[in-house]
């Protein structure tokens, strides 16, 4: 059986009072979903989130929100502090651009996380998923949401394939559109709804069609679960990568809290050219500041 074509798609309508009815049953607790995370503890869980599982945010976003309440008392600080706060989520950049978009909500917004979507767009670091993301989950708007959850359930659901491209299309853009409630906050919910959807139930393996609340309505489903047909998904590895090698230099700049020494850097990877490669990474990403010494250092500025 072949999947379903664009004109055979489930009318919205359909979708959204199942999925959003099966949210407000299963949604897990999170903390910056509660009311008190305001629109700040949003936009720290949005960068936190990227790539990364809940399991693994939840300890330092409590860590970093105890610390740095409102993005003031963020962009008082030194960008590595951040740095080091960020510890071991990985891609510490976002650690930087979180610092950098503080600054930002801080010189020009008063320290208040800015509500329009435009102005979400022009903080530094913010592309579009996190501008929608912000001004959907802190400020109930409506706009679609597409993170890599939301595209694999709307694949799924609507277009009856397995996956999504490896790049967020027009095409899937156009879709999400499409696919949103009229209503601002009902297609805030629908938002954070179809997330937990694919985080929970419509998972990238062994998803689990009988707890979904729209198995009856999915296009892949009914067309027989056909395989992805589609170019190779990207996997990701990380043992023996820059990314590895880059990980332990930070975890050495982000335990002393004076500057270290080119020795023990060289210390924690033997192979010398990969070793060099990753510090000039770091540094060419400023998250890592060579001193006149010889020394490193996380930024002060």
């Amino acid at each position: 059986m072949t999947a379903m074509t664009s004109t055979q798609t489930p009318p919205a309508a359909s979708l959204h009072t199942p999925v959003i009815g099966w949210f407000e049953q299963h949604a897990r607790d999170l903390p910056w979903r509660r009311p008190e995370a305001g629109a700040w503890g949003v936009m720290v869980s949005e960068f936190m989130l990227q790539q990364t599982p809940v399991s693994r945010v939840l300890p330092v976003y409590e860590q970093w929100l105890a610390r740095w309440p409102r993005p003031a008392d963020l962009a008082a600080e030194a960008p590595g502090e951040a740095v080091r706060a960020w510890g071991r989520l990985g891609y510490p950049r976002r650690a930087l651009r979180l610092h950098g978009a503080a600054q930002a909500i801080t010189e020009r917004h008063g320290g208040d996380v800015p509500s329009e979507h435009a102005q979400l767009l022009a903080l530094p670091g913010i592309g579009e998923y996190t501008a929608a993301a912000v001004a959907s989950f802190a400020y109930g708007q409506r706009h679609a949401v597409l993170d890599t959850n939301v595209r694999r359930v709307f694949a799924r659901a609507a277009s009856g394939v397995q996956y999504p491209p490896n790049a967020t299309t027009a095409a899937e853009r156009k879709l999400a559109r499409a696919l949103l409630p009229d209503e601002d906050e009902r297609a805030a919910r629908w938002a954070a709804a179809t997330m937990e959807l694919g985080a929970l139930v419509c998972t990238a393996r062994n998803e689990d069609c009988d707890r979904c609340p729209i198995a009856s309505r999915c296009a892949w489903r009914l067309a027989g679960k056909p395989a992805h047909q589609g170019p190779p998904r990207k996997g990701q590895t990380y043992a023996g990568t820059d990314r590895q090698v880059r990980g332990r230099l930070l975890a050495v700049l982000r335990d002393s809290v004076s500057p270290v020494a080119q020795a023990a850097l060289d210390a924690v990877w033997e192979e010398p050219v990969q070793r060099a490669r990753a510090l000039d990474g770091l540094v060419a990403d400023g998250l890592v500041e060579p001193l006149a010494d010889g020394r490193y250092r996380l930024p002060l500025t």
